[in-house]
């Protein structure tokens, strides 16, 4: 699976579009790298870039941007809200997909080495990055910001990690390193610069710096005043969203806020944010109010009505979300066909998508109609009385179609696995064990499949005889074909584990699965009978 790498550096300059617009090109020129944001303030006269890509490329760019900054930004004629030490302030790897925090640790490490030698910028590591516990966090090493350079560059403690050991006033200094995703959030406060910190001191782990932490752990924050915005803002750097999300922390300056019998008029996202803690947001809220949502864009929705993410500029979960800006790759091909499409590459002369796929297309339309029947019952004035019980049966269902549709590709990724392992070469006896290795993960994974899509559908059963028993009996006869076409799934999916399961080698392993799939089987057919009985009664 491909690696990626987030970029995210700040430049001290967001007020030139053309200084800008041509630190963006930079980024975009370098092959295998996708620029997903640029997100100037006037006010801190400070750009937020954000881009991602695999480990080399990301490394590429962000020195091609970084010689493009500090050509263009003189930062002796710098003033702005925001701290800062140099013309390319920051330069932070993170990991997203498939990268261990080692890797950005590595990549920033090459991206200081040659900034440093090649542009002559003084390069300090912080954060994961640096093993000097003085120098660790960027607030340390920001300390003095880019007028405090040339009092201690020259000193031993501050020699930089990388590039000159001397004050540069055009460019200043540049910290890199490797952190945890950090989400920068402002929360907008119709009041004053000092009442927006002094809630952003009662909220911030390191509190007001004496005995007393503020609330939030992972949490940096000070109060500014933005003139364009016309409101103050607690602007808030949380370090690990999992520790501190954003819906807490807004919360938090609610509470704070109505003490001091202030006004919040929303929040305001800096950057990209992971579709996790927006979900994590969602949850939070459907729990407080005791919504029912199981749609992700409702949820998306929710999160940002009730944190007001639009009230300063509209807030695009597309350009946003980081998962939804990232160019994805077709990893369900089958599943995304049209349903004519679908059909008529299962009747071309090809074994695949067979059998196996068709299973789980079934067993998932199974799943579907009886969250179908439930959503018919819920809602419905005559069955409102019903409305607690049918919110704990449709969710199950909803979430057993979705899992078996991702089980439509799996099948037919299995079987060419297994193909290809035929193919391995088998001229000498190394290679005759490695093939037969590889032979059999494929046919294990050949019979694993279609044994979790019997065992996904096995779950739903319960939650479908419930349904029969209380769901929108106008909708009878869809949950009897949703009841049928699982029980056809579950049986067409063993199907698929009986025929490649004589080429395991494995006799316990086979023993396991078929004792499993037997009792998966009679459970399925029981449960079938027992739907149809007790809608035929009703």
């Amino acid at each position: 699976m491909k690696k990626i790498i987030e970029c995210v550096p700040n430049i001290s300059e967001g007020r030139d579009e053309k200084i800008i617009n041509e630190c963006a090109a930079a980024v975009r020129s370098v092959p295998g790298v996708t620029l997903l944001d640029v997100d100037p303030g006037k006010s801190t006269n400070r750009t937020v870039f954000t881009f991602v890509g695999d480990p080399e490329s990301v490394v590429e760019a962000a020195f091609q941007f970084t010689k493009k900054a500090v050509e263009l930004i003189d930062m002796s004629k710098h003033s702005g809200e925001h701290p800062r030490m140099g013309a390319v302030d920051v330069v932070p790897f993170v990991p997203v997909a498939n990268v261990t925090m080692e890797e950005c640790i590595e990549c920033a490490k090459k991206y200081g080495e040659r900034a440093g030698s090649e542009l002559g910028i003084p390069i300090y590591l912080y954060e994961e990055a640096s093993n000097n516990p003085d120098r660790k966090m960027l607030k340390q090493i920001r300390s003095g910001e880019y007028e405090g350079i040339k009092n201690k560059i020259y000193k031993p403690e501050w020699k930089p990690d990388y590039g000159p050991a001397e004050f540069i006033p055009k460019s200043g200094a540049t910290a890199t390193g490797a952190r945890f995703f950090l989400i920068a959030y402002n929360v907008n406060i119709l009041g004053t610069k000092e009442q927006a910190h002094r809630i952003a001191l009662n909220i911030r782990e390191q509190g007001r710096g004496d005995d007393k932490p503020g609330r939030l752990k992972a949490t940096k924050g000070i109060g500014w005043y933005v003139d364009e915005y016309n409101m103050a803002q607690v602007s808030l750097n949380l370090d690990n969203y999992k520790i501190t999300p954003p819906h807490i922390a807004f919360e938090e300056c609610v509470n704070d806020a109505k003490e001091l019998n202030l006004a919040v008029c929303g929040s305001e996202l800096v950057g990209l944010i992971p579709l996790e803690a927006m979900l994590m947001a969602a949850e939070y809220y459907i729990e407080k109010e005791n919504l029912f949502i199981l749609d992700e864009k409702q949820k998306i929705r929710l999160v940002i009505e009730r944190m007001g993410l639009s009230s300063v500029s509209p807030f695009d979960p597309g350009k946003r979300i980081i998962e939804y800006m990232l160019e994805k790759e077709n990893n369900e091909p089958l599943a995304n066909l049209t349903v004519r499409d679908f059909v008529e590459l299962v009747g071309a002369r090809t074994s695949a998508p067979g059998g196996g796929s068709v299973s789980a297309l079934a067993a998932s339309l199974g799943a579907a109609l009886g969250a179908m029947v439930g959503w018919m019952t819920y809602g419905n004035k005559k069955f409102e009385k019903l409305d607690s019980e049918i919110r704990k049966l449709i969710p199950p269902l909803h979430n057993g179609m979705k899992e078996i549709i991702s089980m439509i590709d799996a099948d037919t990724n299995a079987f060419n696995d297994y193909m290809i392992a035929m193919k391995m070469p088998k001229k000498t006896d190394e290679e005759i064990k490695q093939r037969e290795m590889k032979m059999q993960e494929g046919i294990k994974k050949a019979v694993e499949v279609p044994l979790k899509v019997m065992r996904t559908g096995n779950a739903c059963w319960d939650t479908m005889t419930e349904i029969a028993k209380i769901g929108n009996i106008s909708s009878k006869s869809d949950l009897e074909v949703g009841a049928k076409i699982l029980e056809t799934g579950i049986w067409g999916a063993f199907k698929n584990v009986e025929i490649n399961l004589p080429q395991v080698t494995d006799e316990k392993f086979k023993s396991n699965v078929l004792k499993e799939c037997n009792v998966i089987l009679k459970n399925s057919e029981k449960k079938f009978s027992e739907v149809c009985d007790i809608l035929s009664k009703r």
